[in-house]
């Protein structure tokens, strides 16, 4: 019955990483500058072009549908993401230089709390990406899903809860909770004057999508042309296209 299920898995996955076809990068930062400003332990979003991506973009209402750490050189790749295809695994940043990314950086890491979060991800490398999920997304694969906004998160949250098993943002949010660091818990205002002002409390990783970590107030969105050193007065415009001109 595995077997099976897993050639339907596989199935399926392979059909919903096809491009959808009507995927349009407006802004691409190019590998070296991408390369240049990433560090171990950032988070790297993407819009991607499958249709699985499709399905989570508006399963989230976000433009962000994948997430992969990057962990610094490696030769298999300096990325580690869990695949819909192949599970967990190393990949090259090269993988996304046609796409529009985003980079979230943890704030305030020490080493060790980044070496455990890198660690955790090269433990599960090899773990497999969770069937249930890939049967959701195509569940919900249609172009206006009858599904109201406030059930879509739930919809990517329906794993199997199998810890063998990974769903992208899930893998990477679990890492970082290992050593409690905050990507969108929950908050509760203090009651008891001995109490912070703030409780917050841990959400299960399943709950997490690409997007919590651009929303979350606790990493630093990073972006490469600003980073460099961006002047708007050395660009040069074409003066046809001048928004002053004739």
């Amino acid at each position: 019955m595995d077997s099976i299920s897993s050639r339907i898995g596989r199935g399926i996955a392979a059909y919903l990483e096809r491009p959808s076809g009507d995927y349009m990068p407006f802004s691409v930062t190019n590998q070296g500058m991408l390369c240049a400003t990433l560090q171990p332990g950032d988070v790297l979003l993407v819009e991607g072009n499958s249709r699985a991506s499709k399905a989570i973009k508006y399963l989230t209402n976000s433009t962000w549908s994948h997430a992969a750490l990057f962990v610094g050189e490696h030769e298999s790749g300096s990325l580690i993401e869990a695949d819909l295809q192949h599970g967990v695994i190393h990949v090259p940043l090269t993988k996304y230089d046609h796409f529009n990314t985003r980079i979230c950086r943890p704030v305030g890491l020490t080493p060790e709390d980044l070496d455990g979060v890198i660690s955790h991800m090269k433990q599960s490398l090899g773990r497999v990406y969770d069937l249930k999920n890939i049967v959701d997304l195509a569940r919900y694969l249609l172009p206006q899903p009858p599904v109201p906004r406030r059930f879509r998160r739930r919809m990517l949250a329906l794993g199997s809860g199998d810890p063998t098993r990974a769903i992208c943002s899930s893998l990477i949010a679990e890492a970082f909770q290992k050593v409690a660091y905050p990507i969108l818990p929950t908050v509760e205002a203090g009651t008891d004057k001995d109490q912070a002002d703030e409780i917050l409390h841990i959400r299960h990783h399943s709950l997490f999508t690409p997007r919590d970590f651009d929303l979350s107030p606790y990493f630093k969105v990073v972006k490469p042309t600003i980073e460099r050193g961006f002047d708007h007065h050395n660009l040069t415009w074409d003066h046809l296209s001048s928004p002053n001109s004739g």
